[in-house]
C-alpha cells in the first residue's frame, strides 16, 4: 500500500470516528435506527361498566382525544364533534399543517383500528409508536400520556374498542424530512406499572388532569425548532388556527400579573363551561367546548393546580395586533410589551 494510500485511509477513519462520536453526542442515533421501542404483548383489558364510564370520561372531556380524531363541526360553537366522524380521524391541514392526519381509531378492520390488539393501542397511547412501528408525530401528546395510569389506560382502550365503527380511509402522515427521522428520540417504552395518580389534594389532582389535558402544550410558546421554551411555561404566545376561526394567541394563564391573577374559581369553571369570560368570548380553538363537561371537582382541582404555577411576566393580549415579542420570539397580541429576559 502507498503511502498517500494509507495517509487518505488514515483520514476517512478518522472523519467516521469523529462524525460517530459527533452524531453519539449530539442527536444520537435514534434518528437513523427508528424509535425505542418494546415488543407488544398479548395482554387484553377487560371492559366493564366502570371502565367504559372512566374510559369515555376521559377520551371526551379530559384528554382531547375526539377533539383530534374526529371532524369538527365549524357551524358550532365550541367546535363538537361532527356526527357520524367520532373517532374516525382528519387532516390537520386546517391547523396549517398539512402533512399530519390523525388516524382512524374506531373499531373498523380495514380503516380502524379493528385488528389492533390493546397492547397496540396502549403502546401508542403512551410511548408514540404506531402499529406499524413509525413514530407517531408529537403533536399526539404521548409524552404526556406516559403519566396515564395503568387503570385510566384500560378505561381508555375498551371505551376506544365500544365506538360506533366508521368505514373512513385516512391517509398517513408525512412527517417531512428532517423532523420525521428527529422525532424518532421521542418514544420512551413505558415497562413499569404507572399506578393510581395521587389525588389526595386537589392541587395533585388537578397537576394529572392539566397533564393528560396537556395544556401546557398549547400554553407553552415553542421555539423555532419545536422546543418549548424553557422559563415560560403556561405563560401563552403560541398562535393557533382552525379553518374560518381567526388566529388567536394562547392567553397567559400563570397567575401573573399579566396573565389570570383576577380569576376565582367560580369565573374559572364559568370560563370553562361558557367559553366567555365575563363578556369576553374565547376561541373555540381552545377546546374548551371538550373541556366543559368535566366535573366540578376536576375542574376545581384544576384551577387549584394553576394557583400553584411559577408566576411568569409575558403579556399576551388577542385583543391586539400582533407584534414581535422581545421575550419569546414570536408575534402575538400587545408582543411588544414585553422585554428581552434581562432587558
Amino acid at each position: 500500500m502507498s503511502r498517500w494510500l494509507k495517509v487518505l485511509l488514515t483520514v476517512f477513519l478518522v472523519i467516521v470516528v469523529l462524525l460517530a462520536l459527533g452524531i453519539t453526542f449530539t442527536i444520537g442515533w435514534r434518528p437513523f435506527i427508528g424509535p425505542k421501542t418494546r415488543a407488544l404483548t398479548d395482554r387484553r383489558f377487560e371492559a366493564s361498566p366502570t371502565r367504559l364510564k372512566r374510559g369515555e370520561y376521559i377520551v371526551g372531556n379530559v384528554a382531547g382525544c375526539l377533539f383530534c380524531h374526529s371532524e369538527l363541526d365549524t357551524t358550532a360553537e365550541g367546535l363538537p364533534v361532527k356526527a357520524g366522524t367520532a373517532g374516525a380521524g382528519r387532516s390537520f391541514a386546517q391547523e396549517g399543517i398539512p402533512f399530519l392526519t390523525s388516524p382512524n381509531i374506531t373499531p373498523d378492520a380495514t380503516t380502524g383500528a379493528g385488528n389492533w390488539s390493546d397492547d397496540t393501542l396502549a403502546r401508542a397511547i403512551r410511548e408514540g409508536v404506531g402499529h406499524d412501528g413509525r413514530t407517531l408525530f408529537p403533536m399526539m401528546p404521548y409524552v404526556n400520556y406516559r403519566s396515564m395510569s395503568d387503570e385510566d389506560l384500560a378505561s381508555v382502550v375498551t371505551y376506544l374498542r365500544s365506538l360506533p365503527t366508521v368505514s373512513r380511509q385516512q391517509p398517513k402522515s408525512n412527517v417531512p424530512f428532517p423532523v420525521n427521522r428527529f422525532i424518532n428520540a421521542v418514544p420512551q417504552p413505558v415497562e413499569e406499572p404507572v399506578p393510581e395518580p395521587n389525588m389526595s389534594t386537589p392541587e395533585k389532582r388537578g397537576q394529572y388532569l392539566v397533564t393528560l389535558a396537556s395544556c401546557g402544550d398549547c400554553h407553552t410558546p415553542m421555539d423555532d425548532r419545536g422546543q418549548y421554551m424553557a422559563g415560560l411555561e403556561f405563560a401563552g404566545g403560541s398562535t393557533f388556527l382552525y379553518t374560518d376561526r381567526a388566529p388567536k394567541a394562547a392567553a397567559n394563564i400563570t397567575p401573573a400579573v399579566n396573565g389570570i391573577p383576577y380569576y376565582t374559581e367560580a369565573l374559572f369553571l364559568e370560563t370553562i363551561r361558557t367559553g366567555r369570560v365575563r363578556e369576553r368570548k374565547l376561541t373555540d380553538v381552545m377546546p374548551w367546548g371538550h373541556y366543559r363537561n368535566m366535573t366540578d371537582e376536576d375542574l376545581k382541582s384544576i384551577f387549584a393546580y394553576l394557583k400553584t404555577l411559577k408566576p411568569v411576566d409575558h403579556y399576551v393580549d388577542n385583543a391586539q395586533s400582533p407584534t414581535k415579542c422581545a421575550r419569546c420570539t414570536l408575534e402575538h397580541g400587545g408582543g411588544e410589551r414585553n422585554k428581552a429576559v434581562g432587558g
